[in-house]
């Protein structure tokens, strides 16, 4: 066993109490942190590797069934990026389609940039996706072949790049639906169950 500054030997139980108290320190001063950040205007967390995360489109993994997921470049002016900046953004009924052998984004509502001026961009406008050559017809592919769809899933900065999260997916049924629904609950409930017991 292992002798502590005190000059006692801790048991166990002592040291795991000693650990949790720890843990839970960390965590308060965590919250505590994250509470201070909000306060000072800052609206995105970065992840590890620099991303942070400006709009998730959650409606789409309900009502696709995800085969292929692909990261893209979006080519934006600057007043798109200083909307996208306050999370300004909409990806409701967007998708993605190949137009002259190039990957375009539809639908996507970026808003105005509140202090722009007359060159502020317009909300609704086509946007161009930076993506590889072979990623492009691979992607076509998929939508010609298989009748797939091209859905943003997410939109982030990474590394101070704007990017896009793009799912190629295969609509859901109604009944494909209501069965995702039902296994959801059910595993709620073992969990419950589980936690109980």
């Amino acid at each position: 066993m292992r002798s502590y500054p005190t000059g006692g030997v801790r048991s166990r139980r002592e040291r795991l109490d000693v650990e949790m108290s720890v843990v839970l320190q960390y965590i308060l001063l965590l919250r505590f942190h994250t509470a201070h950040l909000s306060t000072l205007g800052h609206t995105m967390s970065a992840d590890s590797n620099g991303s942070s995360n400006i709009v998730r489109n959650r409606k789409a993994r309900h009502d696709y069934e995800i085969i292929d997921t692909v990261e893209a470049g979006l080519v934006l002016q600057g007043t798109e990026v200083k909307s996208l900046r306050g999370r300004r953004c909409n990806l409701k009924d967007s998708h993605a389609r190949v137009r002259d052998g190039e990957m375009w984004l539809f639908g996507v509502h970026i808003s105005p940039y509140e202090q722009g001026n007359r060159n502020n961009h317009d909300p609704e406008r086509p946007r161009k996706l930076l993506l590889h050559r072979r990623e492009i017809a691979r992607l076509k592919s998929g939508i010609d072949e298989r009748g797939l769809t091209l859905v943003p899933l997410s939109m982030y900065f990474k590394r101070g790049k704007a990017k896009v999260e793009l799912a190629l997916a295969k609509g859901k049924a109604e009944y494909d639906k209501r069965a995702v629904i039902v296994e959801r609950e059910n595993q709620r409930n073992i969990a419950r169950a589980l936690k109980e017991y």
